[in-house]
Protein backbone atom coordinates (compact mmCIF):
# COMPACT_ATOMS: atom_id res chain seq x y z
CA UNK A 1 0.00 0.00 0.00
CA UNK A 2 1.45 3.11 -0.86
CA UNK A 3 2.33 6.10 1.74
CA UNK A 4 -0.47 8.62 0.04
CA UNK A 5 -3.06 6.05 0.72
CA UNK A 6 -2.15 5.04 4.07
CA UNK A 7 -2.06 8.74 5.30
CA UNK A 8 -5.30 9.41 4.06
CA UNK A 9 -7.37 5.84 5.25
CA UNK A 10 -8.88 6.43 8.74
CA UNK A 11 -7.38 3.44 10.91
CA UNK A 12 -8.86 0.35 10.96
CA UNK A 13 -6.89 -0.43 14.15
CA UNK A 14 -6.43 2.06 17.06
CA UNK A 15 -4.95 1.40 20.37
CA UNK A 16 -4.36 4.30 22.85
CA UNK A 17 -2.43 4.19 25.98
CA UNK A 18 -3.04 0.49 26.55
CA UNK A 19 -1.53 -0.99 29.30
CA UNK A 20 -1.58 -5.25 29.93
CA UNK A 21 -0.73 -6.86 33.27
CA UNK A 22 -0.07 -10.47 34.29
CA UNK A 23 -0.42 -9.97 37.94
CA UNK A 24 2.28 -7.64 38.38
CA UNK A 25 4.05 -8.24 35.32
CA UNK A 26 3.55 -5.27 32.82
CA UNK A 27 3.28 -6.90 29.60
CA UNK A 28 2.05 -3.83 27.30
CA UNK A 29 2.77 -0.44 28.57
CA UNK A 30 1.13 2.63 27.15
CA UNK A 31 0.46 1.29 24.16
CA UNK A 32 -0.08 3.80 21.25
CA UNK A 33 -1.13 2.13 17.41
CA UNK A 34 -2.85 3.25 14.07
CA UNK A 35 -3.02 1.03 11.01
CA UNK A 36 -4.51 1.98 8.13
CA UNK A 37 -6.59 -0.65 5.72
CA UNK A 38 -4.13 -2.54 4.11
CA UNK A 39 -1.30 -2.10 5.69
CA UNK A 40 0.32 -4.78 6.72
CA UNK A 41 2.37 -4.57 9.99
CA UNK A 42 5.09 -6.54 11.15
CA UNK A 43 5.85 -6.93 14.88
CA UNK A 44 9.62 -8.76 15.95
CA UNK A 45 11.61 -8.46 19.45
CA UNK A 46 12.88 -11.12 21.65
CA UNK A 47 10.52 -13.91 23.44
CA UNK A 48 8.74 -12.43 26.19
CA UNK A 49 8.58 -9.05 25.25
CA UNK A 50 4.55 -8.35 24.71
CA UNK A 51 4.47 -9.09 21.08
CA UNK A 52 1.81 -12.03 21.13
CA UNK A 53 -0.24 -10.30 23.78
CA UNK A 54 -0.43 -7.33 21.86
CA UNK A 55 -2.23 -8.61 18.89
CA UNK A 56 -4.13 -11.19 20.86
CA UNK A 57 -5.51 -8.01 22.74
CA UNK A 58 -6.45 -6.54 19.47
CA UNK A 59 -9.00 -9.40 19.33
CA UNK A 60 -10.51 -9.36 22.43
CA UNK A 61 -8.94 -12.75 23.54
CA UNK A 62 -6.64 -11.44 26.04
CA UNK A 63 -8.44 -8.44 28.47
CA UNK A 64 -6.46 -5.22 29.17
CA UNK A 65 -6.79 -2.77 32.36
CA UNK A 66 -6.55 0.49 30.71
CA UNK A 67 -6.88 2.52 27.58
CA UNK A 68 -8.99 1.78 24.30
CA UNK A 69 -8.99 -0.70 21.46
CA UNK A 70 -10.92 0.61 18.16
CA UNK A 71 -11.10 -2.11 15.67
CA UNK A 72 -12.82 -0.79 12.16
CA UNK A 73 -15.01 1.60 14.44
CA UNK A 74 -15.90 -1.19 17.23
CA UNK A 75 -14.34 -0.42 20.36
CA UNK A 76 -12.96 -3.17 23.22
CA UNK A 77 -13.03 -1.75 26.73
CA UNK A 78 -10.63 -2.42 29.85
CA UNK A 79 -11.55 -5.76 31.87
CA UNK A 80 -12.98 -7.67 28.81
CA UNK A 81 -16.37 -5.31 28.75
CA UNK A 82 -16.73 -4.80 25.00
CA UNK A 83 -20.36 -6.66 24.99
CA UNK A 84 -21.57 -6.40 21.30
CA UNK A 85 -18.32 -4.75 20.08
CA UNK A 86 -16.06 -7.92 21.02
CA UNK A 87 -18.51 -10.29 19.33
CA UNK A 88 -18.46 -7.99 16.17
CA UNK A 89 -14.33 -8.07 16.40
CA UNK A 90 -14.12 -11.49 16.64
CA UNK A 91 -16.27 -12.15 13.19
CA UNK A 92 -14.57 -9.53 11.16
CA UNK A 93 -11.04 -10.36 12.59
CA UNK A 94 -9.29 -13.60 11.24
CA UNK A 95 -6.78 -15.37 13.32
CA UNK A 96 -3.58 -18.05 12.97
CA UNK A 97 -2.11 -19.19 15.48
CA UNK A 98 1.28 -20.74 16.46
CA UNK A 99 -0.84 -24.54 17.08
CA UNK A 100 -3.20 -25.03 14.33
CA UNK A 101 -6.54 -25.38 16.65
CA UNK A 102 -8.27 -27.50 13.92
CA UNK A 103 -11.00 -29.85 14.51
CA UNK A 104 -9.17 -33.46 14.30
CA UNK A 105 -12.76 -35.32 13.52
CA UNK A 106 -13.19 -33.03 10.84
CA UNK A 107 -12.50 -32.76 7.43
CA UNK A 108 -10.66 -30.24 5.88
CA UNK A 109 -13.47 -28.98 4.36
CA UNK A 110 -15.59 -29.43 7.44
CA UNK A 111 -13.22 -27.20 9.58
CA UNK A 112 -13.50 -24.07 6.89
CA UNK A 113 -16.90 -24.47 6.61
CA UNK A 114 -17.59 -24.42 9.64
CA UNK A 115 -17.61 -20.51 10.67
CA UNK A 116 -19.95 -19.85 7.68
CA UNK A 117 -22.45 -21.82 8.35
CA UNK A 118 -22.55 -21.12 12.56
CA UNK A 119 -21.59 -17.36 12.47
CA UNK A 120 -22.47 -16.49 9.20
CA UNK A 121 -25.73 -18.58 8.86
CA UNK A 122 -24.80 -19.73 5.25
CA UNK A 123 -26.04 -23.04 4.04
CA UNK A 124 -24.25 -25.93 3.62
CA UNK A 125 -23.82 -25.72 -0.19
CA UNK A 126 -23.00 -22.24 0.07
CA UNK A 127 -20.10 -22.90 2.48
CA UNK A 128 -18.86 -25.75 0.77
CA UNK A 129 -18.00 -23.48 -2.41
CA UNK A 130 -16.56 -20.81 0.00
CA UNK A 131 -14.01 -23.91 1.53
CA UNK A 132 -13.51 -25.19 -2.02
CA UNK A 133 -12.61 -21.82 -3.36
CA UNK A 134 -10.40 -21.04 -0.20
CA UNK A 135 -8.22 -23.85 0.07
CA UNK A 136 -7.67 -23.59 -3.38
CA UNK A 137 -6.14 -20.49 -3.01
CA UNK A 138 -3.98 -21.54 -0.09
CA UNK A 139 -3.08 -24.79 -2.85
CA UNK A 140 -4.39 -27.41 -0.88
CA UNK A 141 -7.54 -28.36 -3.12
CA UNK A 142 -6.70 -31.74 -2.93
CA UNK A 143 -6.99 -32.43 0.76
CA UNK A 144 -10.33 -31.18 1.07
CA UNK A 145 -11.99 -34.61 2.03
CA UNK A 146 -8.61 -35.97 4.26
CA UNK A 147 -8.38 -35.15 8.42
CA UNK A 148 -5.93 -33.01 9.78
CA UNK A 149 -3.59 -35.55 11.11
CA UNK A 150 -3.03 -36.83 7.94
CA UNK A 151 -1.71 -33.51 6.68
CA UNK A 152 1.79 -32.33 7.41
CA UNK A 153 2.41 -29.08 9.47
CA UNK A 154 2.32 -26.80 6.97
CA UNK A 155 -0.93 -28.28 4.95
CA UNK A 156 -2.65 -28.27 8.46
CA UNK A 157 -1.84 -24.34 9.07
CA UNK A 158 -2.51 -22.88 5.35
CA UNK A 159 -5.99 -25.05 6.51
CA UNK A 160 -5.95 -22.87 9.51
CA UNK A 161 -5.48 -20.05 6.91
CA UNK A 162 -8.59 -20.69 4.64
CA UNK A 163 -10.79 -21.39 8.11
CA UNK A 164 -9.59 -17.82 9.04
CA UNK A 165 -10.32 -16.38 5.65
CA UNK A 166 -14.04 -18.66 5.48
CA UNK A 167 -15.55 -15.07 7.23
CA UNK A 168 -14.44 -12.67 4.89
CA UNK A 169 -12.31 -10.65 7.42
CA UNK A 170 -11.22 -7.17 7.51
CA UNK A 171 -8.12 -7.93 9.49
CA UNK A 172 -6.25 -10.61 9.47
CA UNK A 173 -4.07 -11.22 12.82
CA UNK A 174 -1.05 -14.00 13.24
CA UNK A 175 0.56 -15.32 16.02
CA UNK A 176 3.66 -16.70 14.63
CA UNK A 177 1.99 -19.03 12.38
CA UNK A 178 5.17 -20.46 11.40
CA UNK A 179 6.58 -21.28 14.90
CA UNK A 180 5.40 -25.13 15.19
CA UNK A 181 6.62 -25.89 11.79
CA UNK A 182 9.46 -27.83 10.23
CA UNK A 183 11.85 -25.79 8.31
CA UNK A 184 10.73 -27.15 5.17
CA UNK A 185 7.48 -26.38 5.40
CA UNK A 186 7.48 -22.74 6.50
CA UNK A 187 7.70 -21.50 3.04
CA UNK A 188 4.70 -22.33 1.94
CA UNK A 189 2.66 -20.98 4.83
CA UNK A 190 4.66 -17.73 3.90
CA UNK A 191 3.86 -17.82 0.40
CA UNK A 192 0.42 -17.87 1.19
CA UNK A 193 0.68 -15.25 3.58
CA UNK A 194 2.58 -13.15 0.94
CA UNK A 195 -0.05 -13.41 -1.54
CA UNK A 196 -2.40 -12.70 1.16
CA UNK A 197 -0.69 -9.26 1.55
CA UNK A 198 -0.41 -8.62 -2.42
CA UNK A 199 -4.30 -8.56 -2.56
CA UNK A 200 -4.18 -5.97 -0.19
CA UNK A 201 -5.33 -7.63 3.01
CA UNK A 202 -4.81 -5.36 6.37
CA UNK A 203 -2.51 -7.55 8.53
CA UNK A 204 -0.57 -7.38 11.69
CA UNK A 205 2.24 -10.71 11.94
CA UNK A 206 4.33 -11.30 14.79
CA UNK A 207 6.75 -13.42 13.45
CA UNK A 208 10.61 -14.71 13.64
CA UNK A 209 11.11 -14.87 10.26
CA UNK A 210 13.02 -11.56 9.66
CA UNK A 211 13.54 -12.43 5.86
CA UNK A 212 10.03 -12.45 5.40
CA UNK A 213 9.29 -9.44 7.36
CA UNK A 214 11.56 -7.31 5.38
CA UNK A 215 9.84 -8.58 2.00
CA UNK A 216 6.21 -8.12 2.91
CA UNK A 217 5.74 -5.65 5.80
CA UNK A 218 5.03 -1.76 5.23
CA UNK A 219 5.95 -1.27 8.85
CA UNK A 220 7.97 -3.13 11.13
CA UNK A 221 7.61 -2.19 14.96
CA UNK A 222 10.12 -3.79 17.35
CA UNK A 223 8.90 -4.65 20.56
CA UNK A 224 10.72 -4.74 23.67
CA UNK A 225 9.68 -5.11 27.58
CA UNK A 226 6.33 -4.35 26.37
CA UNK A 227 6.97 -1.01 24.70
CA UNK A 228 7.13 0.21 21.26
CA UNK A 229 10.76 0.74 21.19
CA UNK A 230 11.24 1.58 17.24
CA UNK A 231 8.98 1.19 14.31
CA UNK A 232 9.55 2.04 10.68
CA UNK A 233 10.20 0.73 6.96
CA UNK A 234 11.78 -2.55 6.92
CA UNK A 235 14.63 -0.80 5.61
CA UNK A 236 14.61 1.84 8.26
CA UNK A 237 14.37 -1.11 11.12
CA UNK A 238 16.41 -3.86 9.63
CA UNK A 239 19.54 -1.30 7.82
CA UNK A 240 19.03 1.26 10.38
CA UNK A 241 18.00 0.63 13.52
CA UNK A 242 17.88 3.70 15.83
CA UNK A 243 17.77 2.25 19.00
CA UNK A 244 20.44 0.17 21.17
CA UNK A 245 17.92 -2.22 21.81
CA UNK A 246 16.66 -2.56 18.31
CA UNK A 247 20.52 -2.64 17.45
CA UNK A 248 21.08 -5.20 20.11
CA UNK A 249 17.98 -7.81 18.95
CA UNK A 250 18.99 -7.28 15.41
CA UNK A 251 22.22 -8.39 15.60
CA UNK A 252 21.64 -11.50 17.54
CA UNK A 253 18.74 -12.58 15.00
CA UNK A 254 20.08 -11.45 11.78
CA UNK A 255 23.90 -13.08 11.77
CA UNK A 256 21.88 -16.80 12.03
Amino acid sequence: MSDNAQASAAPIVQLEKVNKYFGKLHVMQDIDLEITPGEVVVIIGASGSGKSTFIRCVNGLEEFQSGRIIVDGNELTPYGKGGKSLQTIRTEVGMVFQQFNLFPHLSVRANVTLAPTRVRGLDDAQASKIADRLLERVGISDQADKYPGQLSGGQQQRVALARALAMEPRLMLFDEPTSALDPEMIGEVLDAMRELASEGMTMMIVTHEMGFAREVADRVIFVHAGRIVEQGSPSQVFDHPQHERTQAFLSRVLKH
